[in-house]
Order: structure tokens, then C-alpha cells, then sequence
């Protein structure tokens, strides 16, 4: 898994953006967390309003796993340690259903809302939106 921040050269007021590519993998969360963290305390994290949103384009992950939603999930940590939040941009479907699935779609910036950077994903045939866990009511013929 690699990330770079080509955004933050070329523009002095875009925001700061990770880009992660490539297969998810622990082992790159460290270096990925000391990046953002490097990246937050330079000049262009001090010139962020507080509370501002890190962007991070993941739309070039390959494979989706816990592995790459616990890594997402320490970023978001970072983020906010440094009172920023982290907004994730070009998430596949698959990991939109996972961060979904442990509860994890709000923490990381995850937004129900679908756009072109963040397509949901398409329902099969007789598939029905049941809503997240915490918004239904169950079901007793389930």
C-alpha cells in the first residue's frame, strides 16, 4: 500500500489529501499514520481551519479488508488527535460495505450521500435495503 499527498504541492489552499494505493496491508499503517502525521504538523496542516477534513482518495486500493479498514480507521484517529476529521474519497464498494458493516462508515467520513467519488453499491435482484443495524426495527419473522 502506498499514499502521497500530490494535492498539497500543487495547490497552496487545497486541502490535504492522502492518495492510498495498491493492496491493503498492516504493516503500511505506520507509515501511513507518520505520513499524515508529518503532513498535519507542517505548514499546510497549521494553515487548516480547525476542524477541517483531510481527504483521502482510495479509489486505487486493491482488495478491500479488515486489514485496509483498521488503517483507515487509525488515520481517522490521527485526524482527530490533531482536530481534523478524515473524509474519504472514491471508496469501492467494498469497502464501503465493510467500514458499513463494523460500524466504522461514520468515524472514517463515509457519507451515505452517493456522488461520482463514492457510487454505492448496486442491490442484486431481490435484495432490499434493510437500513443499518441500529435503524431497524427487527424483524420476528427473521
Amino acid at each position: 500500500m502506498e499514499a502521497n499527498a500530490p494535492e498539497a504541492s500543487k495547490n497552496p489552499d487545497a486541502p490535504i489529501t492522502l492518495t492510498v494505493t495498491g493492496p491493503a496491508g498492516r504493516t503500511a499503517g505506520s507509515d501511513l499514520c507518520a505520513e499524515l502525521e508529518s503532513l498535519l504538523a507542517g505548514p499546510k496542516g497549521a494553515a487548516l481551519a480547525p476542524g477541517a477534513a483531510v481527504e483521502c482518495d482510495v479509489g486505487g486500493v486493491l482488495g478491500p479488508d479488515l486489514a485496509l479498514v483498521e488503517v483507515l480507521a487509525r488515520l481517522a484517529l490521527v485526524a482527530r488527535r490533531n482536530g481534523r476529521t478524515l473524509r474519504l474519497r472514491r471508496a469501492p464498494p467494498g469497502l464501503r460495505a465493510l467500514l458499513d458493516l463494523v460500524g466504522l462508515a461514520d468515524a472514517v467520513g463515509l457519507t451515505d450521500a452517493a456522488g461520482p467519488d463514492t457510487a454505492a453499491a448496486p442491490r442484486g435482484r431481490g435484495q432490499r435495503d434493510r437500513g443499518r443495524p441500529q435503524d431497524r426495527v427487527p424483524d420476528p419473522r427473521e
